[in-house]
């Protein structure tokens, strides 16, 4: 079969049963699919069904109607594993947004939070969102940073992610539209080769208000996968892009396999794999991983 569907569910929820892989081999076949065998990824997590002889648009417009309950990717099997992993940041390898974290300190937070949650679902241009929030922090101490560094979270299954990519030969890359002060660090802490993210202007020791230009918006997320691409000697087909705002969506939509994680409503509308209920080790499900092959 040159064609494979994973399903996934939420980690460790033994969501995933006999009775969803039967209704989604159902499915396939009832779109005019031929249908394979069932390989098992992660007991009740996650598993592989081999199909044929059908367009994956197809496939997952008739997926999508059936409601699976489950996360359900169908992608070309032969070239689903990918050499190079490129990762937005903010709501996607860390819980939250980090810049919303540090307005906290500056007592502005709901402010700054409205704002980014607008421009993260397309409604605001990017720079200028990002010029407005950042300038509510003028005069804050650059001691905050760290302060706020401190109550930041991973994302479920982002070490293992990142770890178990770079052991079967992969470059890992964190190119984010925040603060170069917090890529460093989740650079340093899950082991990604490089990161790229905007420069925070500082002044005698406070934040000045503003941001280091150009900024990097959702172009230079682009521009950021075609070079590391080219640096690695692949094409932008050999990579696996995932983010969840609006500024993701290009960079997803250009790379091999483009995954919009928990994403804004927008965002979903527009990325052909959505993973809604998973961790962050469903990228490695998609590519064909078993649990018993995570590196952590």
């Amino acid at each position: 079969m040159d064609l494979v569907l994973t399903l996934i569910a939420a980690p460790n929820s033994n969501a995933l049963g006999d009775d969803i892989v039967a209704r989604a081999k159902t499915v396939l076949a009832g779109a005019g699919a031929r249908v394979g065998d069932v390989s098992w990824l992660a007991a009740g997590e996650a598993c592989d069904i081999g199909f044929g002889g059908l367009s994956l648009d197809i496939a997952d417009t008739a997926l999508r109607d059936a409601a699976l309950g489950v996360d359900a990717v169908t992608q070309t099997a032969k070239t689903r594993r990918k050499k190079l992993l490129i990762a937005d940041m903010d709501s996607t390898m860390v819980t939250g947004e980090t810049l919303d974290e540090l307005a906290a300190f500056a007592g502005v937070k709901d402010r700054v939070a409205a704002i980014t949650a607008r421009a993260m679902n397309g409604e605001l241009d990017f720079e200028a969102a990002l010029d407005e929030r950042v300038g509510l922090l003028d005069g804050m101490s650059t001691d905050m940073l760290a302060e706020a560094w401190k109550t930041v979270e991973y994302t479920g299954g982002a070490k293992t992610l990142v770890a178990t990519m770079k052991a079967n030969g992969a470059y890992a890359a964190l190119v984010s539209g925040g603060f170069d002060f917090f890529t460093g660090a989740v650079r340093r802490e899950l082991g990604f080769d490089f990161d790229q993210a905007n420069v925070l202007i500082t002044k005698d020791g406070t934040l000045t208000g503003k941001v280091q230009k150009p900024v990097l918006d959702r172009q230079a997320k682009v521009d950021a996968l075609e070079k590391l691409s080219a640096q690695q000697g692949v094409g932008v087909e050999d990579a696996i892009a995932v983010g969840d705002g609006a500024n993701d969506l290009q960079m997803i939509s250009l790379a091999g396999t483009g995954v919009a994680f928990h994403a804004k409503p927008s965002v979903q509308e527009q990325a052909r794999i959505c993973i809604n209920h998973g961790d962050l080790t469903a990228l490695l499900y998609l590519q064909g991983y078993a649990k018993s092959d995570f590196s952590s």
